[in-house]
């Protein structure tokens, strides 16, 4: 009687207008910091446009949280919203993380590895922007929802190939005369393959939520 009660009230849609813009703050952050790994003098502008689109996504992230405490019946279960908003907003927190330790460390230069990963950041942001989209209408799209959470999976599998290439790399460049050189790399290199974790973390909850839900 209740599921039948809530299928004739109207959902709160703005949900759905958040994740969006969420989403579209998690492309803008991840195109910033892949200009920030093409190294240089622009490198400080780069990095503090991802400062800004991480605080922005802070403002969607609270208004999402305020929102499911307010919203009478919403699209789905308020932990799954809870969760999923969570889980964007972690993927740029890390690159925020990322970008703080490119400024700590001064770093001008970056290895062609690094760029790689910058390169598949901004993928996966591009594909969660598109998989959040697409939660509106679950069940019609659960097809394509499915290949491209595997897509984010398969992107994930990569920055983990490159994060081991990349720190054997840096080994033999720098080997024991620089240590202090492998472990800057090294630092850049977790911090990258982190941001595509996070990504990975919100593939998962949608799966969750369609599997839940459709």
């Amino acid at each position: 009687m209740l599921g039948w009660f809530q299928a004739l009230m109207p959902k709160e849609d703005r949900f759905f207008d958040l994740f969006n813009r969420h989403g579209q703050t998690l492309i803008l952050g991840a195109q910033a910091l892949r200009d920030a790994l093409a190294g240089g003098d622009a490198i400080p502008e780069a990095c503090g446009r991802v400062m800004r689109y991480e605080m922005q996504a802070d403002d969607i992230t609270k208004e999402v949280m305020q929102a499911v405490r307010r919203t009478f019946i919403t699209p789905f279960d308020r932990s799954d919203i809870t969760s999923l908003i969570s889980s964007m907003d972690d993927a740029i927190d890390q690159m925020r993380q990322t970008a703080k330790a490119i400024g700590l460390y001064e770093i001008r230069t970056f290895e062609p590895l690094m760029q790689e990963l910058g390169d598949i950041i901004v993928k996966s942001a591009s594909v969660t922007a598109e998989v959040v989209k697409l939660l509106g209408t679950m069940k019609k799209e659960t097809v394509r929802l499915q290949t491209l959470t595997e897509e984010i999976r398969q992107l994930e599998e990569r920055s983990d190939e490159l994060h081991d290439l990349g720190l054997k790399a840096l080994l033999q460049r720098f080997g024991p005369t620089d240590p202090m050189g492998f472990i800057i790399g090294q630092v850049v290199y977790e911090h990258l393959e982190k941001v595509v974790d996070r990504f990975e973390d919100v593939a998962n909850r949608v799966n969750d939520i369609v599997i839940e839900h459709v």
